[in-house]
């Protein structure tokens, strides 16, 4: 059955490949690669395949930064973020906190066009010039614009840049080698392309617009990783902060962050997580405790404290179409979630 939906889904477009990886908070229980590692190229996925993970980026990346710089006294969930951030000293923007940028409360539009005619420090400069389109705090709209402005608050307190914060700090510990913004050349081989921009295909250049002209180093999307590195990552959570035994975070840290935080009774969000809610790309069947994220390429994470699992989904649909094929994504994602968590023992022995 698990072929099915993943042949199925090959032959319908959704995607030319994918990796699958199912664990626990112990070891790695199901791993597969399926289809191919894009639609112009007949070379098989393998389960080593990095892709571009997209938003994945911002749990992956932007929301353990904040942690540890919370966790080392550095940073208060409820700090504004004029503190650290040009811009946001406006009268619109004064009251924005960070846990409003962590919950998608900031009342800042989704995105930003900016990219269209602007790069690197200007386009930065457009981005925290931003207004704000809702009131603070009381609509959830996800933005791509509150992350990169995490991003910058972490480079501010840190001194140090963004990637290489998120690398010392969380990546290097946890032994996450497959994990990078603008990953060297080295990697290009074994790097699942996404779409086209320029008339050249993307592999090892990220997909987001904004984190592109950025440079590739985003708050928002610009990590690369494969699906054993993510699991790696996933367990941790699972286990409240440890890996492997080593403290990552403190147990606190990790309840605080994955616990509800914001609710409108459709959407409901931890710090920097989606959790489960209606319609939701986790499916039917996991827990209220669930949380995770996913990204435009065509990637997911979940991850479920109380059923002990982590679900880890990697393609880059986004190499058939940009948007062609969104809804595809969309529908894919909880039946595939649906089916693993009900058939998870005999996934144990497949």
């Amino acid at each position: 059955m698990m072929n099915d939906l993943f042949n199925k889904a090959i032959s319908d477009g959704t995607f030319p490949g994918a990796v699958l990886l199912v664990g626990n908070s112990k070891n790695i229980i199901f791993e597969r690669a399926y289809g191919y590692i894009s639609q112009e190229m007949k070379e098989k996925t393998n389960e080593n395949t990095v892709y571009d993970v997209a938003s994945m980026t911002k749990v992956v990346a932007t929301t353990p930064a904040i942690m540890k710089l919370v966790e080392d006294g550095q940073l208060r969930l409820y700090d504004p973020v004029s503190l650290f951030v040009d811009g946001f000293g406006t009268e619109e923007k004064k009251d924005i906190r960070i846990f409003h940028l962590l919950t998608h409360t900031s009342g800042l539009p989704s995105y930003s066009e900016g990219w269209k005619y602007s790069k690197g420090a200007e386009l930065l400069t457009i981005i925290n010039s931003t207004v704000p389109i809702n009131s603070i705090g009381t609509k959830y709209v996800y933005s791509c614009l509150n992350f990169i402005t995490l991003m910058e608050v972490v480079e501010k307190i840190s001194s140090q840049r963004f990637d290489e914060f998120v690398k010392v700090n969380i990546h290097d510990p946890i032994g996450m080698k497959n994990t990078s913004f603008n990953p060297p050349t080295s990697w290009i081989s074994n790097i699942a392309p996404t779409s086209e921009r320029d008339g050249k295909l993307l592999r090892g250049k990220v997909d987001d617009e904004l984190a592109y002209y950025l440079g590739g180093i985003s708050g928002n999307a610009g990590l690369f990783s494969n699906a054993r590195d993510l699991y790696e990552y996933a367990k941790m959570f699972l286990n409240f902060g440890l890996h492997d035994g080593k403290k990552i975070f403190a147990r606190e840290t990790v309840k605080e962050f994955t616990n509800e935080s914001f609710c409108d009774g459709e959407n409901r969000r931890a710090f920097g997580w989606d959790m489960k809610g209606l319609a939701c790309s986790c499916g039917d069947l996991m827990s209220s405790r669930a949380f995770g994220h996913t990204g435009f390429t065509g990637t997911s994470i979940w991850i479920d404290p109380e059923i002990d699992i982590v679900i880890i989904l990697l393609t880059n649909r986004v190499n058939i179409s940009r948007r062609g094929n969104q809804d595809k994504i969309i529908r894919f994602r909880p039946l595939l979630h649906n089916y693993v968590v009900a058939h998870r023992n005999d996934l144990e022995m497949a």
